[in-house]
């Protein structure tokens, strides 16, 4: 379906930071993210499948979406580490490989920053919900105060999405949640880091019933 997006350089990288990252303390926030889910659930930009390992037994089955081929290699090693149901899929963002009103939750972490049309996807999410359904989002965003939106534009008109796998920098993901119409229920805002990606954002809003 979408092995066109293709990042290779990026996914070793990436696969050499996060766990690096998760021991600096950011697994404590993927396990935030996941905490209290039930039943049938999709994440969206599984990447290398540092999440698997947090989900809660209620949990029956995870449709885990990757689109890019090296990160979805790193996520089959991942899911046969855990005793979750882990169904590993290529798919894209703006066309979920799932039925409509088939999931009870939806999953987002360190990914809307770089599909490349955030509006779509939220409303993909939107349509493979059921009424009522949560979805999680773990996000860094566009900063909070000036100077850290201008070095973020600039980033972003030049070198940090070819580089960083397409990622954008200054997106303001929690006013794209809202606009694609759904409640935000909880929201956490936090720094991790120094970098221009250290806004970050947290929390759980319910699609439409």
């Amino acid at each position: 379906m979408s092995d066109a997006v293709r990042h290779p350089l990026f996914a070793r990288f990436y696969a050499w930071l996060a766990p690096l990252e998760d021991r600096a303390g950011v697994a404590e926030h993927r396990r935030d993210l996941v905490a209290g889910l039930r039943g049938r659930v999709l994440e969206l930009g599984v990447g290398t499948g540092l999440s698997f390992q947090h989900y809660p037994p209620e949990v029956e089955q995870l449709v885990a979406v990757e689109p890019e081929p090296t990160m979805r290699a790193n996520a089959a090693k991942a899911a046969r580490e855990v005793a979750l149901d882990v169904v590993l899929v290529d798919g894209a963002a703006d066309a979920l490989p799932a039925p409509d009103a088939s999931v009870d939750a939806a999953v987002v972490s360190q990914v809307l920053c770089s599909v490349p049309e955030p509006a779509r996807a939220l409303a993909e999410l939107r349509r493979v919900l059921l009424p009522g359904g949560e979805l999680r989002f773990y996000e860094h965003v566009l900063s909070p105060d000036e100077a850290g939106r201008r070095v973020q534009r600039a980033l972003d008109a030049t070198i940090w999405p070819p580089t960083m796998g397409g990622c954008h920098l200054g997106r303001d993901t929690a006013a794209t949640i809202v606009a694609a119409g759904f409640e935000v229920r909880e929201l956490r805002r936090f720094r991790i880091g120094p970098t221009p990606a250290a806004p970050h954002i947290l929390g759980v809003a319910t699609a439409p019933s």
